[in-house]
């Protein structure tokens, strides 16, 4: 006799993945994330953590949906570029139907050393998603004082890189000492961006999430990730060991400036 076939859950793919398995699933669905921008990256971290049945994600950004937006940012259509719909609240829509068991929570401002902490109560891991340095670094000066995990990514042209940075490990002023000079800090409106990059290394992003969010953290990578998708090179960085300094600012005198 032919037996039924299983009802599959939502999860169960996942689940069955034996490093995260039914402890790693149920931790993922107690647990949250920020997410500090919702462009590019953000929309593709969001999907995936959503997707994967992270509880609850907080989306800060104030920008609204442009129709140049649409090559890369993938939570949003032309409806919304049309009605210039905030992008949180597009993001939020969308999410809801993807995954109406996750908690979304859109907030339409930016994430600024005044607001950085407000922001970030409650939740443990921080992802960057902002286009720029000096958001960065608010973000690290707040994760490292308050001892919460984030993780780095940035996107231009065809390159993309994503570091990890957790409590007691090597913190973005290790490797970067200081933001570049505004003449230096190039963007995807000046360089453009190639939106399978942007996929990419939100999708690296977000394996490093769900490790640091299901307790996983032995997997959690200790490298500096550099890619270039067009020339199809790979650099890795362990900061763990290169990356460290005796002095830094940041994580060894504790002095957080960019939160002043």
């Amino acid at each position: 006799m032919a037996q039924a076939p299983r009802q599959h859950g939502r999860y169960d793919r996942q689940i069955v993945f034996e490093p995260l398995g039914p402890q790693g699933q149920r931790r993922l669905r107690s647990a949250g994330a920020l997410i500090v921008g919702c462009g590019g990256l953000g929309c593709t971290l969001a999907d995936l953590l959503a997707r994967s049945g992270v509880g609850r994600l907080r989306l800060v950004d104030d920008d609204r949906v442009q129709l140049e937006n649409l090559h890369r940012q993938v939570l949003f259509d032309e409806a919304d570029a049309a009605a210039g719909l905030p992008k949180v609240a597009a993001a939020a829509n969308r999410l809801r139907r993807i995954n109406g068991e996750v908690a979304v929570e859109p907030l339409v401002e930016r994430f600024t050393a005044a607001s950085a902490a407000r922001l970030a109560e409650g939740f443990d891991l921080i992802l960057d998603a902002s286009d720029n340095f000096p958001t960065r670094f608010v973000i690290n000066d707040l994760a490292v004082r308050d001892g919460k995990s984030w993780v780095f990514a940035g996107v231009l042209g065809g390159q993309g890189q994503v570091m990890s940075v957790l409590p007691g490990r090597p913190c973005l002023r290790c490797v970067f000492d200081s933001p570049p000079a505004p003449c230096q800090d190039l963007t995807c409106r000046s360089s453009g961006v190639l939106p399978s990059a942007v996929a990419a290394i939100a999708a690296i992003q977000a394996g490093e999430a769900v490790k640091i969010l299901s307790g996983r953290l032995e997997a959690v990578s200790p490298y500096l990730l550099k890619i270039d998708f067009w020339a199809n090179t790979l650099q890795r960085i362990d900061i763990l060991e290169s990356a460290a300094r005796v002095d830094c600012p940041c994580c060894k005198r504790r002095e957080f400036e960019y939160l002043s």
